[in-house]
C-alpha cells in the first residue's frame, strides 16, 4: 500500500483506468470514448485513442489555461467544463418529460 503525505491510503486509479480503457479497446468493448481530465498523465491514452479512431471528447474540468499543456498537444479535441456551465445550468432546470408505459 502507498501512502500519501496526509497519512491515508493513496490509490493507482491513473494506472488502473489507462488499463481498462486499453482492455476495452483490445476486447472491443469501446466504440467511442469521452476522458474527463485535465491530467497530462493521461496524454499517451488520448494519443492511442486519437491512432485508433475511439476518442470523441476530452472533457476538462480545468480552466483552459490550468489545462495540461501535454493534453493540448495530443491534437484532442478539448471542451472546457467551465464554458459549457450555462449550457449546464439550463439543462439541470429543464428536466425531459417522464415517459409512461400505456
Amino acid at each position: 500500500m502507498v501512502y500519501g503525505e496526509d497519512g491515508r491510503p493513496k490509490g493507482n486509479c491513473d494506472a488502473d483506468f489507462v488499463l481498462q480503457t486499453t482492455k476495452d479497446y483490445y476486447e472491443n468493448n469501446c466504440e467511442r470514448a469521452v476522458i474527463v481530465s485535465s491530467d497530462g498523465d493521461y496524454a499517451s491514452l488520448v494519443k492511442f485513442l486519437i491512432d485508433n479512431k475511439r476518442l470523441l471528447v476530452v472533457l476538462s474540468p480545468a480552466r483552459k489555461e490550468k489545462c495540461s499543456i501535454l493534453l493540448k498537444r495530443t491534437g484532442a479535441t478539448i471542451s472546457y467544463i467551465n464554458d459549457q456551465r450555462s449550457i449546464l445550468y439550463l439543462s439541470k432546470k429543464k428536466k425531459p418529460p417522464l415517459r409512461t408505459k400505456s
